[in-house]
């Protein structure tokens, strides 16, 4: 079975993301390897003695860090089958590496090097921008399951495998799912795409309510089990979503939706979310 890959730094944060992934692997009875990323020169033999002693200690230190991590982890699901891993690289790189086949990838929102006040690290942005698998970021939140997964719906390709995420998730939850679609105006669909000066409201909230059932149409069926609130919201998505977000339990958006500039691995609205949200948040990235 596919792996949950983790982060962990030492950093508190890190450490709750761990908690987040062990409830999660547990949930879908999947291992979860603990991973822990150190500069690559630490894995080169030094030539002078003192400078092997400190790396020996910076090596026990990392060690030290995916053991908390791992026992954490078993703490938080008993039974729960963990791996512990250290690694030399750089952390977004080993990261998305272990990401190819894993079940999804899991992060803090940023560790022990990144700047204060900052509210994402670079890491959590490479790994959700690149990831192949769903990319979760747990941002520090009150620990309380509301009972519901809020999921972005745009029409995208992305879009369409973020449903099917969150589908996933509420159904192996036992939870409600909340699917909303933003709309402010009409969005361009591609390169040359007219947009029109004058439009009616009424008949593009009509489209917009047309769209959001088309994509949860084949959804539903498949998770017959899923309590499903859709509704088409007039609003920028990212605020939209960001205000749902503080009652969900999960945040599940595509990694680029309708209108993105082409070549864009993140979007702007998976962005936003990721600094806004109140709770975790999942990037997926439609299949090619």
């Amino acid at each position: 079975m596919k792996e949950i890959i983790v982060g962990v730094d030492g950093s508190e944060p890190s450490l709750l993301a761990t908690d987040w992934a062990a409830a999660e692997a547990a949930r879908r009875k999947a291992p979860l390897r603990v991973v822990h990323v150190v500069p690559p020169w630490l894995y080169e033999a030094p030539a002078d003695p003192g400078a092997s002693l400190i790396r020996d200690r910076l090596l026990q230190d990392g060690r030290n860090i995916v053991d908390l991590g791992a026992a954490r982890a078993r703490d938080r699901a008993p039974g729960l089958e963990v791996t512990g891993e250290q690694t030399g690289g750089q952390p977004a790189e080993a990261l998305l590496r272990r990401a190819r086949d894993a079940l999804m990838v899991v992060t803090g929102p940023r560790g022990t090097g990144g700047l204060t006040g900052l509210v994402l690290g670079s890491v959590a942005v490479q790994v959700a921008t690149h990831a192949p698998c769903p990319a979760v970021v747990v941002r520090p939140s009150e620990p309380s399951a509301r009972g519901e997964i809020v999921v972005g719906v745009d029409g995208s390709p992305a879009g369409a495998a973020a449903i099917g995420f969150a589908f996933e998730e509420a159904s192996v939850r036992r939870v409600r799912l909340r699917a909303l679609l933003a709309w402010t105006s009409p969005v361009s669909t591609g390169p040359g795409d007219m947009l029109p000066l004058v439009y009616d409201r009424e008949l593009l909230a009509a489209d917009e309510e047309r769209l959001l059932a088309e994509s949860l149409a084949g959804w539903r069926t498949e998770y017959p089990d899923v309590d499903v609130v859709p509704a088409a919201v007039r609003g920028r998505a990212a605020r939209v979503l960001a205000e749902a977000s503080a009652d969900a339990d999960l945040l599940v958006v595509g990694s680029r939706g309708r209108g993105g500039f082409t070549g864009l691995l993140l979007g702007s609205v998976g962005h936003a979310v990721l600094h806004r949200a109140h709770c975790p948040v999942a990037i997926v990235r439609g299949r090619p």
